[in-house]
Protein backbone atom coordinates (compact mmCIF):
# COMPACT_ATOMS: atom_id res chain seq x y z
CA UNK A 1 0.00 0.00 0.00
CA UNK A 2 1.33 3.46 -0.70
CA UNK A 3 -0.29 6.98 -0.17
CA UNK A 4 0.13 9.78 -2.69
CA UNK A 5 -1.37 13.17 -3.92
CA UNK A 6 -4.57 12.24 -5.57
CA UNK A 7 -5.21 13.39 -8.74
CA UNK A 8 -8.34 14.89 -10.38
CA UNK A 9 -9.25 11.81 -12.62
CA UNK A 10 -8.91 10.01 -9.19
CA UNK A 11 -12.36 12.14 -7.60
CA UNK A 12 -14.92 10.19 -8.85
CA UNK A 13 -13.47 7.21 -6.94
CA UNK A 14 -12.60 9.10 -3.67
CA UNK A 15 -16.07 10.53 -3.28
CA UNK A 16 -17.36 6.57 -3.91
CA UNK A 17 -15.51 5.74 -1.20
CA UNK A 18 -16.27 8.76 1.11
CA UNK A 19 -20.31 7.33 0.51
CA UNK A 20 -19.17 4.20 1.65
CA UNK A 21 -16.94 5.43 4.56
CA UNK A 22 -19.50 7.47 6.35
CA UNK A 23 -22.10 5.16 6.57
CA UNK A 24 -20.68 4.59 10.22
CA UNK A 25 -20.86 8.37 11.24
CA UNK A 26 -24.44 8.26 9.56
CA UNK A 27 -25.63 5.35 11.34
CA UNK A 28 -24.17 7.04 14.28
CA UNK A 29 -26.61 10.18 14.49
CA UNK A 30 -29.50 7.48 12.37
CA UNK A 31 -29.01 9.81 9.67
CA UNK A 32 -27.88 9.92 5.99
CA UNK A 33 -28.58 13.88 6.03
CA UNK A 34 -25.14 14.25 6.72
CA UNK A 35 -22.17 17.22 4.95
CA UNK A 36 -20.29 13.88 3.46
CA UNK A 37 -22.98 12.34 2.27
CA UNK A 38 -24.06 15.07 -0.13
CA UNK A 39 -21.03 16.15 -1.54
CA UNK A 40 -20.82 16.44 -5.12
CA UNK A 41 -18.11 15.72 -7.47
CA UNK A 42 -18.17 19.72 -8.10
CA UNK A 43 -17.61 20.50 -4.68
CA UNK A 44 -14.96 17.81 -4.62
CA UNK A 45 -13.34 19.40 -7.12
CA UNK A 46 -13.40 22.40 -5.64
CA UNK A 47 -11.59 21.28 -2.64
CA UNK A 48 -9.13 19.69 -5.08
CA UNK A 49 -8.46 22.90 -6.85
CA UNK A 50 -7.93 24.94 -3.57
CA UNK A 51 -6.05 22.21 -1.24
CA UNK A 52 -4.08 18.59 -1.31
CA UNK A 53 -6.21 15.52 -1.27
CA UNK A 54 -4.33 12.17 -0.44
CA UNK A 55 -4.92 9.07 -1.21
CA UNK A 56 -4.53 5.33 -0.07
CA UNK A 57 -4.07 2.59 -2.67
CA UNK A 58 -3.52 -0.83 -2.66
CA UNK A 59 -0.91 -2.74 -5.04
CA UNK A 60 -4.02 -2.70 -7.13
CA UNK A 61 -4.30 0.74 -7.47
CA UNK A 62 -7.93 0.75 -5.69
CA UNK A 63 -8.22 3.72 -3.45
CA UNK A 64 -9.02 2.60 -0.11
CA UNK A 65 -8.05 5.70 2.22
CA UNK A 66 -8.01 9.55 2.12
CA UNK A 67 -7.69 12.65 3.59
CA UNK A 68 -7.95 16.26 2.60
CA UNK A 69 -6.71 19.54 3.63
CA UNK A 70 -6.01 23.24 2.93
CA UNK A 71 -3.85 26.18 3.86
CA UNK A 72 -5.54 29.54 5.95
CA UNK A 73 -3.01 31.48 7.22
CA UNK A 74 -0.83 29.55 9.34
CA UNK A 75 -3.32 26.68 10.16
CA UNK A 76 -3.99 23.44 7.92
CA UNK A 77 -7.44 22.65 7.69
CA UNK A 78 -7.76 18.88 7.89
CA UNK A 79 -11.11 16.69 6.63
CA UNK A 80 -12.52 13.68 5.39
CA UNK A 81 -9.84 11.09 7.12
CA UNK A 82 -11.57 8.44 5.95
CA UNK A 83 -10.52 4.46 5.62
CA UNK A 84 -12.43 1.51 3.67
CA UNK A 85 -14.41 -0.26 6.16
CA UNK A 86 -12.77 -3.46 5.58
CA UNK A 87 -9.47 -1.82 6.00
CA UNK A 88 -10.35 -0.07 9.45
CA UNK A 89 -8.44 -0.74 12.83
CA UNK A 90 -4.82 -1.21 10.88
CA UNK A 91 -3.21 2.19 11.84
CA UNK A 92 -3.87 3.18 8.29
CA UNK A 93 -5.61 6.39 9.33
CA UNK A 94 -2.72 7.81 11.93
CA UNK A 95 -0.48 6.91 8.85
CA UNK A 96 -2.59 9.31 6.33
CA UNK A 97 -3.24 12.03 8.93
CA UNK A 98 0.70 11.83 9.54
CA UNK A 99 1.45 12.33 5.30
CA UNK A 100 -1.35 15.20 5.37
CA UNK A 101 0.77 16.82 8.06
CA UNK A 102 4.25 16.28 6.45
CA UNK A 103 2.56 18.31 3.40
CA UNK A 104 2.28 21.31 5.50
CA UNK A 105 5.10 20.87 7.63
CA UNK A 106 5.50 23.43 10.70
CA UNK A 107 2.08 24.61 10.90
CA UNK A 108 -1.02 24.48 13.32
CA UNK A 109 -3.37 21.39 12.48
CA UNK A 110 -6.73 22.18 13.11
CA UNK A 111 -9.78 19.69 12.59
CA UNK A 112 -13.47 18.58 13.94
CA UNK A 113 -15.29 15.46 14.34
CA UNK A 114 -18.75 15.00 16.13
CA UNK A 115 -18.58 14.13 19.90
CA UNK A 116 -20.69 10.57 19.25
CA UNK A 117 -17.09 9.71 17.29
CA UNK A 118 -15.47 8.28 19.89
CA UNK A 119 -13.47 6.58 17.51
CA UNK A 120 -12.33 9.74 15.85
CA UNK A 121 -11.65 11.45 18.65
CA UNK A 122 -9.48 8.76 20.16
CA UNK A 123 -7.42 8.77 17.36
CA UNK A 124 -6.76 12.64 17.18
CA UNK A 125 -5.69 12.84 20.74
CA UNK A 126 -3.06 9.67 20.38
CA UNK A 127 -1.69 11.48 17.45
CA UNK A 128 -1.63 14.74 19.54
CA UNK A 129 -4.90 16.91 19.12
CA UNK A 130 -6.11 18.27 21.62
CA UNK A 131 -10.06 19.63 22.26
CA UNK A 132 -9.43 23.47 21.69
CA UNK A 133 -13.29 24.27 21.31
CA UNK A 134 -17.28 22.67 20.87
CA UNK A 135 -20.20 23.92 18.65
CA UNK A 136 -23.72 22.59 18.79
CA UNK A 137 -24.23 22.37 14.60
CA UNK A 138 -28.53 21.42 15.57
CA UNK A 139 -30.46 19.12 17.70
CA UNK A 140 -27.83 16.29 18.59
CA UNK A 141 -25.19 17.13 16.80
CA UNK A 142 -21.98 19.04 18.29
CA UNK A 143 -19.06 19.05 16.56
CA UNK A 144 -15.38 19.14 18.42
CA UNK A 145 -12.55 20.89 17.40
CA UNK A 146 -9.22 19.53 17.84
CA UNK A 147 -5.82 21.31 17.23
CA UNK A 148 -2.72 20.19 16.77
CA UNK A 149 0.82 22.49 17.19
Amino acid sequence: MKICRATENDLPEILDLQYLAYQSEASLFESNDIPPLKQTLDELTDEFNNGVILKLVTEEDIIIGSVRANLKDKTAYIGKLMVHPDYRRKGLGSKLLTEIENCFPQKRYELFTSTKSVDNIRLYQKMGYVIFDQKEVSDGLVFIYMQKQ
